[in-house]
């Protein structure tokens, strides 16, 4: 007997049929049971789509509460923010448990693009066509990240590696009251990875495909200069201008001066300035000339700036970036680990 059934949902009405089977007997028990085949012997759940799901929501609510789950600060809070919106009540566990299970489809799918992507680069099929002007951006940037888990050593920290690409056709440019110009990002997509660099490269070639990596003119790769980055970059983004952080580098070159000067900020600071300052005009020669004649690292200093710099005497013409109208700071990437990692570490507000 098939009988019409309506169900009032959240986002609407659904309407459909059913056969029904009334299990008077071992054997039409049996074979209602044999109908489903899955966890659930309910018909109402295979017509859904829920018979072969971990919950028993719909694919779309599984969505929506990862997608809030992962723009909030912690899961209570995601369960709020879902009843606030949706007025469905999900606790916060279910939300971590749909979560964990989102993510895990999704990460499982990056994985196999990932690969899918180093392969046809190593086996040659990728064309490169430059027919598109403007510049790519690839950034990418390693930050700790306390975890759940423990390493072998029993440490909860991990280093995540994340990746960021955005391209000069999405930034807005505009003059503000000071008369100082200003700019904004419109559009960026990110990949983050807690793992070795052997893998996140992986992940990091398919970004800066799917972000149109061979297509544009010029591709820039912002970073503090980290060996590894500048060992990736050099690896699978070979046309790639490669640039060290200005930013990056002048906090060396303070770290540096304050101990060269003992701690002494009259004589550091301007130091420090004017190296600064020759170094954006591309003047990294005579930096270099005058290092030379000092002690590599003066009184236990960390860093060797003249090693430092040395390493990346082909990624700090500034001067020449300038002109060609490149960004020389990557506080795009370091603005990113602040969001997407370090705010999720805070604890929930407590209202």
């Amino acid at each position: 007997m098939r009988l019409p059934i309506s169900v009032i949902a959240t986002y609407g009405t659904m309407s459909f049929s059913r056969y029904h089977l009334k299990p008077q007997t071992q054997e039409s028990r049996e074979k209602l049971m044999a109908l489903s085949g899955l966890k659930s012997v309910v018909p109402l759940d295979c017509h859904l789509g829920l018979a072969g799901l971990p919950f028993k929501i719909t694919p779309c609510a599984m969505l929506r509460i990862a997608y809030w789950a992962q723009n909030q600060l912690s899961y209570q809070r995601a369960e709020e923010a879902i009843y606030e919106v949706m007025k469905i009540k999900v606790n916060d566990d279910t939300v971590r448990a749909v979560t964990d299970f989102v993510g895990g489809v999704i990460f499982g799918r990056d994985c196999r693009k990932a690969d899918e992507a180093m392969q046809m680069l190593d086996s040659g099929g990728i064309r490169f066509q430059k027919d598109r002007d403007g510049t790519l951006y690839i950034q990418t940037d390693g930050a700790a990240l306390n975890t759940r888990s423990k390493d072998e050593s029993g440490s909860t920290w991990r280093e995540n590696k994340l990746g960021e690409t955005f391209s000069s056709e999405n930034i807005r440019y505009w003059t503000d009251h000071k008369g100082m110009r200003q700019h904004q990002i419109l559009e960026k997509e990110y990949i983050s990875y807690i793992g070795p660099v052997s893998e996140f490269r992986k992940h990091l070639f398919a970004l800066a495909l799917r972000s149109g990596y061979g297509r544009y003119k010029d591709t820039v790769i912002l970073s503090d200069g980290a060996t590894w980055i500048r060992n990736v970059a050099e690896e699978l983004f070979p046309d790639a201008q490669q640039i060290l952080d200005y930013f990056h580098l002048c906090e060396n070159v303070n770290t540096f001066a304050k101990h060269l000067f003992s701690m002494d900020e009259q004589k550091y600071k301007p130091w420090a300035k004017d190296v600064c300052d020759e170094l954006k005009k591309s003047g990294f020669r005579k930096v270099l000339s005058e290092l030379e004649n000092i002690d590599r690292t003066p009184n236990g200093s960390p860093v060797n700036l003249f090693g430092y710099i040395t390493n990346n005497i082909n990624n700090i013409d500034y001067a020449a970036y300038v002109n060609k109208g490149y960004f020389i700071g990557s506080g795009a990437i370091e603005s990113g680990n602040k969001l997407i990692l370090q705010d999720r570490k805070r604890p929930a507000d407590p209202y």
